[in-house]
């Protein structure tokens, strides 16, 4: 038996379902056929895909390998059918297909602006997620074509054995307070100074983790009471006065509200954009990054602050 794309996608199904019968629910399969054709599909490829015990079904080294591969060819066929439908429906030459995920961060909408204005056919469709690995996963499975994350200072990027991650930026991270906070008015805080403050965070891969936790810690501390939410509610809490916050330099500042520099940048945030480089992703990847950077160098262009402070320290900012 030869090996077909429908049996690519019963890998997948039994994988992303984590049984044999959710999988034949999905497939619109009796599970006996779908456990025979899995049978057969061993025997083609030689060995067992999955571990099946009353837990459900887990894939093997073998199985890991034929989803991997599977993971990239069937977004690939997908792509070229809907093309190729477009052409011969009439819709001339399609454009290129840019699937662009990102973590919260300064880059994605200059880019996505820079991209259409380039290529005015291209389809582009963008998600967002708080996980950095969850974004580095997509990529790896073929479901983004390019992903834009955050890491703080020399945290490994996820997933960087098989994601080609490039660096964009190396922002430093500020501490964002009410403009009537006492120390608003400084060039500069220590971190130390702001050791009684509440603290306001967003969720996600960010750097009030391990690194934050350490730098406090240097500094004779343990960080208060933290509130965990989403920007808008981060912002709220610190112009009104209940919280202080870490945000990127890049960060545009509203009525209320300054973002003031570390003393001795013990936290730095690297930008990075992320492909898989056996995807056809790879081909364009030199221009994505083109646009990546050209978009983080207009978002610090766009904060006095953050320029005022690059012209003073070397070694941040867009990278060349």
């Amino acid at each position: 038996m030869d090996l077909e794309l429908r049996h690519l996608r019963i890998v997948r199904a039994i994988a992303e379902t984590g049984s044999v019968s959710k999988a034949a629910t999905v497939l619109g399969l009796a599970q006996p056929a779908l456990t025979a054709q899995l049978k057969r599909i061993e025997r083609t490829l030689g060995g067992a895909l999955f571990q099946r015990d009353h837990t459900g079904s887990r894939p093997t080294p073998l199985g890991e390998l034929v989803l991997a591969r599977a993971q990239v060819l069937l977004p690939a066929v997908r792509q070229l059918q809907e093309e190729a439908a477009r052409l011969a429906n009439g819709g001339g030459e399609p454009g290129r297909r840019y699937r662009i995920g990102a973590a919260n961060g300064p880059i994605l909408g200059g880019l996505v602006d820079r991209l259409a204005q380039a290529e005015p056919d291209a389809v582009i469709t963008t998600s967002t997620s708080w996980s950095t690995g969850e974004l580095a996963t997509k990529v790896m499975l073929g479901r983004l074509d390019y992903a834009l994350i955050g890491v703080c200072g020399d945290t490994r990027a996820p997933g960087d054995e098989a994601v080609a991650w490039t660096l964009v930026a190396m922002d430093p991270v500020f501490v964002l307070v009410s403009a009537e906070h006492p120390l608003a008015g400084e060039r500069e805080v220590e971190l130390g100074e702001l050791a009684e403050e509440q603290w306001a965070v967003t969720p996600g891969d960010g750097c009030f983790g391990e690194c934050f936790a350490v730098a406090a810690a240097k500094a004779g501390f343990t960080p208060a009471t933290i509130y965990e939410t989403d920007v808008a509610t981060c912002v709220h809490l610190v112009r009104v006065g209940r919280a202080v916050a870490l945000c990127q330099g890049t960060f545009r500042l509203s009525e209320g509200l300054v973002a003031l520099p570390i003393a001795g940048t013990p936290l730095r945030w690297r930008q990075l954009l992320g492909w898989h480089p056996e995807t056809p992703a790879g081909e364009n990847a030199a221009q994505i990054v083109g646009h990546a950077k050209a978009a983080h160098l207009d978002a610090a262009r766009q904060s006095p602050a953050y320029s005022h402070w690059l012209d003073r320290n070397q070694g941040y900012g867009t990278v060349p």
